[in-house]
C-alpha cells in the first residue's frame, strides 16, 4: 500500500460533498477522503442511512434526493468539492447529472470529480451514454473537474459470491467467451480521493481498469484455484437477468446483448499510474471474499457462550 503524502493534499475552505454516501461505491470514496484527513459531508436519501454512514466518521450527514433539486442546492451550500457517481439504473441520469453538476456551479464549488463509465461514447447503451452529457456540462461549468471513466466493478461479483459457492456456477447474461476488463472499485475511489485533494488530476479524463481482459471461463478458473474446487462458467439467459429490473429491463438487456457480441476491454496503465502501485486484482479480490466466507462459516460454527 502506497502511503499518502499529506504535503501534497490541498487544504479546501470547506468540506467535500459525497452524493449518495450510504451508496456502496460513493461510500468506498469517504474512507480515502479521512485518511487523507479532509472534512467531509456525506449526502444520504434515507433518514436510518444516516447512523450507519456516521459511523464512518464524516463531518456531517445531511438527507436529500436527487429527484428534488431544491435539496441538491441545500447540500451544496459552503462545500469546496464534490464526488458524484449516479444510482444505478437510474431513468432520466442524464438530466439528473446535468443538474447535479450545474447546482454544483451555482453555489460556487470549486471543484467536481464525476464517476462516469468507461466508452460514454458506446451511444447504444444507454447506461453509457447517459454519462456522455454530465461530461459535457461538467466541462462547460466554469469549476474545475476531474472525470473518472471505470469498467466493470470487481464488486458486482460480490453479491452472487455466496450463490457461486453454493453451486458451483458463475454465470453473466452475456457469452463466456467475450472479454472483459474489471476494476476493483477501492481503486477507484483512491483515485477519487486524489483528485479531491491534490492537482495532478486536474482537468482529466481517466480510464480506470485493473491488468488483464479475462473471458467468464478465464475469471471461473481463478475463482476455482482460490476456493480449491471447481467452479463452472455459464450463460444466463438476458431475459431472466431482468426480469425483477422493472422499467430498467429493456435497457439492460440491449446491454447484456451487447455485451454477448463485444465484451468490454480497456488498458491499465493509467491507473497504475495514478495509484504509483499495481492495480488491485482479480485474485486478490476473490481471496478477500473466500477469507470472508470462511471466517463468517467459522463464526456460526462457534459454540454459544454458558
Amino acid at each position: 500500500m502506497v502511503s499518502i503524502n499529506k504535503n501534497n493534499i490541498k487544504k479546501k475552505t470547506g468540506p467535500i460533498l459525497a452524493i449518495g454516501a450510504a451508496g456502496k461505491f460513493a461510500g468506498l470514496v469517504i474512507p480515502e477522503l479521512l485518511k487523507r484527513e479532509c472534512t467531509v459531508r456525506a449526502l444520504v436519501r434515507k433518514p436510518e442511512e444516516v447512523e450507519g454512514v456516521r459511523r464512518q466518521g464524516v463531518a456531517e450527514v445531511v438527507l436529500g434526493d436527487l429527484s428534488d433539486q431544491a435539496s441538491i442546492e441545500r447540500a451544496m451550500v459552503s462545500v469546496s468539492s464534490v464526488f458524484y457517481i449516479a444510482p444505478v439504473s437510474l431513468s432520466n441520469e442524464a438530466s439528473v447529472g446535468k443538474m447535479v453538476v450545474q447546482a454544483a456551479a451555482r453555489a460556487g464549488v470549486r471543484r467536481f470529480v464525476f464517476s462516469s463509465v468507461i466508452y460514454p461514447v458506446l451511444s447504444a447503451l444507454a447506461n453509457h451514454a447517459q454519462k456522455a452529457p454530465v461530461e459535457e456540462e461538467l466541462l462547460i461549468s466554469g469549476m474545475e473537474y476531474s472525470i473518472l471513466q471505470p469498467t466493470v466493478f470487481f464488486q458486482n461479483i460480490k453479491e452472487s459470491w455466496p450463490r457461486i459457492l453454493s453451486t458451483g456456477v458463475f454465470a453473466e447474461p452475456w457469452s463466456v467467451d467475450t472479454l472483459f476488463s474489471r476494476v476493483d472499485y477501492r481503486d477507484v475511489a483512491e483515485v477519487a480521493a486524489i483528485a479531491l485533494t491534490e492537482d495532478r488530476l486536474l482537468y482529466g479524463t481517466f480510464q480506470l481498469c485493473a491488468e488483464g481482459w479475462h473471458n467468464r471461463t478465464d475469471v471461473a478458473a481463478i475463482m476455482s484455484d482460490v476456493v480449491a474446487r471447481p467452479i463452472v462458467a455459464a450463460r444466463i439467459e438476458p431475459s431472466k437477468a431482468t426480469a425483477s429490473a422493472g422499467p430498467a429491463a429493456p435497457m439492460l438487456e440491449r446491454m447484456f446483448n451487447w455485451y454477448q457480441l463485444r465484451g468490454l476491454r480497456g488498458n491499465s496503465l493509467i491507473l497504475e499510474a495514478i495509484l504509483g502501485r499495481a492495480p488491485r486484482t482479480l485474485r486478490a479480490f476473490f481471496e478477500e471474499l473466500a477469507q470472508a466466507s470462511h471466517d463468517a462459516a467459522a463464526n456460526q460454527t462457534l459454540p454459544l457462550p454458558a
